[in-house]
């Protein structure tokens, strides 16, 4: 059916080519028999540029034989009368698209060659890249060549030297013989364009594109070359021959899929084969000039191919695993998706996730044909499945509305503001107008419905551009008043959450913008679409990480994670980093949390870290890697982790300057968890403003062992007042140490005999006036006071002291404790006069909400009363209400002592994880 000799035809130059001075006239396109190779001449002359005289020699073809009976259509050449072949379509075909990476050297084009292979269509047509880098190499060169960079020549022996090592590598015989004379001729031929280049010292887009789209070629013909070796039916297409695109901007083209179906059906009349190895990237203008698809063109080829075909599926190779739920470089927990809707896939394109050239999923969307993402270095993993979703997978999405979430940053906001804007046919347009004129590129676009304002976002880099340009179009509206601004806000990134159906379910945007709230994430701008596909909002460049992973988390995508950081590591901070080591498996397994601790800090030491403290060597790396302790750069180094989106620093000191920090940390967005009363019971001007601060804020401020340790007081009380009780008295022994002494202090024993004791089992501090002085449980008073809203301060509180008074002056606790028997006299006595009547001393703190009033008291109880049944360190608090006004409601059980401190603040960590995304 072919003809046995090469024919051609002749077709003015359209669109001429310069080469140096020379314009050729017309181009001939040489055809050859199938699989031959054809070459794109000029009939006038092709100029060979040599570096003799500097000059440029013609170099005149030989003499051709025209055929008048011939046509040619790109290259393909057929007699008029001959009937064509026309190419199979249908589910017969699978499509595959090889990335450069996946034919990065000749090992890796092997095993491209066995994925062919192995795949058992009836028919393949596969795409390729130019080998990993090599297309950066021909731009590369193309640079060099117009700045006049004489090493323009030394890199295009670098190209020859890549694929020639390549292909001795694969292939040998007349194989190899072949692809190295085919490669020889194509680097002289880049050598005579690129001189021309070098002396214009400028290069058209079709001579780019040209140059560029050669890397394609060769990887195509030696990919062929290895498959045909094995003995399989295999043919390589040049598709500049066969893909037809009309250009439409300079980073655009919109393939012609009429006049590319009939190339297609010409080309495969010519050269009918089972396995197709065709070029990625590169293709044809109508006039039959070279072009490209632009950047990651080849998934767009593979895309329009699979189109042509009515194929089964279109299979894009890469090094990844499939679609991620965001991007792993910046969230450590995404999950690969295992489907995708085509209007999912393209969002998370649009927004830069790393699926797939947005254009791409075009073409097969017309066919309902589905596009698979695979890992070429890991052929186990299923991949990602973008396909047209089934009426039973809305449902299921109606259940999981959010697929995933993507950013791009670098950009700026502009917001256009004025009154006279309201109601004004065509400021849009004008607005719009003047970005177009300048050729910037609008990413989003927010409107407020009163029409007073438009904002959109713009790349940083095109934003100096667009405002000139709307202040010189707006500059009498400026003038007169009727714009009031045209504001820049620059640092900006865009997050976009896409998922089918994501708007119609509700909840999806509270949750959203819960998510950033409590991330202490600020809004800019608001874009949402009626087609539900996504929601996108503007916010600062430096949140972008931090939102993304506090969303991610939020939707449940990966473990609602906190960097923590712990100050004090003494008894009870210790004890607490003990537990969250024992916990930690279990929290991440089971309840989706990770608490990690970023660093620890005493009052000489501290220790930080990246990515999480190992706890079960925690001392051992404090000791030997622990650096000067620096409270502000603790701070700085544990909350600037944006890969962790939410920040709790623990305060297991009773420092009053650790305390005073609290309110800085909070307006930075740090959640403070603490057992700590100096800053609730501390000065009241203070409190009130770091509550207000807290009332005001998503960031949390947490502290229920400040009253009873481990026992629920505080978060009692919350509940009694916000379900609309009212507090009329709060009476208890809030004291682990003195609910020891006075539940031991019986029979014959002496004060001093059972505060000795205390001491020495660790139940007091180590001075114990600390303890007997009653300060800490007129804390425990204020800050219940407080809490129920009274406005106390310390000062205001009657205290009753059980250090001696001579004895307030002692030097030392061992002086103290020396001297106190001196003084039992007094406690036996009131003890005695207790027990005549039938009752028992108890050391407890009143809160006297009717009479707004506390005190710190020794008082005397019926031996039926709760507070008389006491036992060991326990504590006792009784709410009396108007709802519990006869019959008290009782909190009791231990108050004192490491393990249930650690585990009070513990409760409150885990509080917060769910507050901010966990599962309760």
């Amino acid at each position: 059916m072919a003809t046995t000799q090469p024919s051609f035809a002749v077709s003015p130059a359209s669109n001429p080519i310069r080469f140096g001075s020379f314009t050729p006239q017309c181009f001939v396109r040489v055809s050859k028999p199938p699989c031959s190779r054809r070459r794109l001449v000029s009939t006038t002359s092709f100029h060979r540029k040599i570096a003799s005289g500097g000059g440029l020699t013609r170099c005149e073809l030989p003499d051709f034989h025209l055929s008048a009976t011939a046509t040619t259509v790109a290259g393909v050449t057929t007699e008029n009368t001959l009937d064509q072949i026309k190419i199979p379509k249908g589910e017969m075909w699978s499509v595959h698209k090889f990335g450069g990476t996946c034919v990065g050297n000749s090992q890796r084009i092997r095993n491209v060659a066995e994925v062919i292979i192995n795949d058992n269509s009836e028919r393949k047509l596969v795409v390729v890249s130019a080998m990993s880098k090599v297309t950066d190499m021909m731009y590369d060169l193309l640079r060099k060549a117009q700045s006049r960079d004489d090493s323009y020549l030394s890199a295009l022996e670098g190209v020859l030297e890549k694929h020639r090592l390549t292909a001795r590598d694969l292939l040998d015989g007349d194989d190899l013989a072949s692809f190295l004379s085919h490669l020889h001729d194509d680097i002289s031929n880049l050598k005579a364009m690129l001189r021309a280049i070098y002396i214009a010292g400028h290069a058209s887009e079709s001579f780019s594109d040209f140059v560029a789209g050669h890397g394609e070629l060769w990887s195509a013909q030696m990919l062929s070359y290895v498959v045909r070796k094995t003995g399989l039916d295999c043919k390589w297409m040049d598709t500049r021959d066969v893909l037809i695109v009309n250009p439409t901007s300079s980073n655009q083209v919109d393939p012609d899929f009429g006049e590319s179906e009939k190339r297609l059906d010409k080309w495969f009349s010519l050269n009918p084969s089972k396995i197709i190895i065709a070029t990625g990237f590169i293709a044809s203008t109508p006039q039959n000039i070279p072009t490209t698809l632009k950047r990651d063109g080849s998934d767009f080829s593979a895309a329009i191919i699979g189109a042509l075909l009515r194929a089964r599926q279109v299979t894009i190779w890469t090094d990844v695993d499939g679609v991620y739920s965001a991007d792993p470089r910046k969230v450590n927990e995404a999950v690969i998706l295992k489907t995708l809707s085509y209007q999912e896939a393209w969002e998370m394109s649009y927004f830069g996730a790393n699926v797939l050239h947005p254009r791409s999923i075009i073409p097969v969307m017309r066919y309902n044909i589905p596009i698979v993402i695979r890992n070429i270095f890991n052929l186990s993993a299923p991949g990602t499945i973008i396909c047209q979703p089934t009426e039973d997978d809305y449902d299921l999405k109606l259940t999981t509305p959010v697929k995933g979430f993507a950013t791009i940053d670098n950009l700026a906001l502009i917001n256009v503001e004025g009154t006279g804007m309201a109601g004004v046919p065509g400021t849009a347009s004008d607005i719009f107008g003047a970005v177009k004129d300048v050729g910037a590129n609008v990413i989003m676009i927010s409107q407020a419905s009163s029409e007073h304002s438009v904002c959109f976002a713009v790349p940083e880099k095109e934003v100096n551009a667009v405002s000139e340009a709307l202040r010189s179009r707006f500059s009498e509206a400026l003038q007169a008043g009727r714009l009031s601004q045209i504001e820049v806000i620059p640092n900006c990134s865009i997050l976009a959450a896409v998922g089918q159906k994501m708007a119609s379910t509700p909840g999806v945007s509270c949750t959203l913008f819960s998510a950033l709230a409590k991330a202490n994430v600020n809004v800019r701008a608001i874009s949402q679409g009626c087609s539900e596909y996504n929601v996108t909002v503007v916010i600062k460049r430096e949140d972008s990480v931090k939102a993304l992973r506090a969303v991610h988390s939020r939707f449940f995508l990966s473990r609602t994670t906190l960097a923590v950081g712990i100050i004090g590591p003494g008894l009870i901070g210790a004890t607490l980093l003990d537990q969250l080591r024992d916990q930690a498996g279990v929290l991440k397994e089971e309840f989706n949390i990770d608490l990690r601790v970023l660093g620890i800090t005493g009052s000489k030491t501290m220790l930080l870290s990246e990515i999480g403290i190992d706890l079960s060597r925690w001392r051992e790396l404090l000791n030997e890697k622990g650096t000067e302790a620096n409270l502000d750069k603790f701070t700085q180094q544990v909350h600037g982790n944006h890969f962790i989106p939410n920040t709790v620093l623990v305060d297991c000191t009773a420092d009053s300057g650790i305390a005073s920090n609290y309110y800085d940390w909070l307006r930075k967005g740090i959640h403070v968890i603490t057992p700590n009363k100096k800053a609730n019971s501390g000065p009241l001007d203070q409190y009130l403003k770091l509550r207000d601060l807290q009332r005001k804020s998503y960031t949390h401020y947490f502290y229920e062992a400040t009253v009873g340790a481990g026992l629920p007081i505080i978060s009692t009380l919350r509940g009694l007042l916000e379900t609309g009780d009212k507090i009329l008295r709060i009476e208890g022994i809030c004291s682990g140490t003195l609910s020891y002494l006075f539940n031991n202090f019986v029979g014959d024993r002496s004060f001093s005999e059972v505060v000795a004791e205390a001491k020495k089992a660790g139940f007091t501090e180590p001075d114990p006036r600390d303890d007997l002085s009653g300060t800490d449980v007129a804390r425990k008073v204020i800050i219940l006071a407080r809490e129920s809203g009274l406005k106390l301060d310390l000062t205001d509180l009657p205290i009753r002291s059980l250090v001696p008074e001579p004895l307030k002056g002692c030097a030392s606790a061992e002086e103290f404790m020396e001297k106190l028997p001196q003084y039992d006299g007094d406690l036996a006595k009131e003890r005695l006069e207790a027990e005549n009547s039938g009752e028992v001393l108890r050391y407890v703190g009143v809160v006297d909400a009717v009479n707004q009033k506390g005190t710190v008291e020794l008082r005397r109880y019926k031996k039926e009363h709760p507070f008389a049944q006491m036992a060991g360190s326990d504590n006792i608090i009784a709410f009396t209400t108007t709802r519990y006004k006869d019959h008290p409601l009782i909190v009791r059980g231990p108050g004192a002592g490491a393990q249930v401190t650690a585990g009070g603040i513990f409760s409150d960590m885990l509080r917060l994880a769910s507050y901010l995304g966990a599962p309760s």
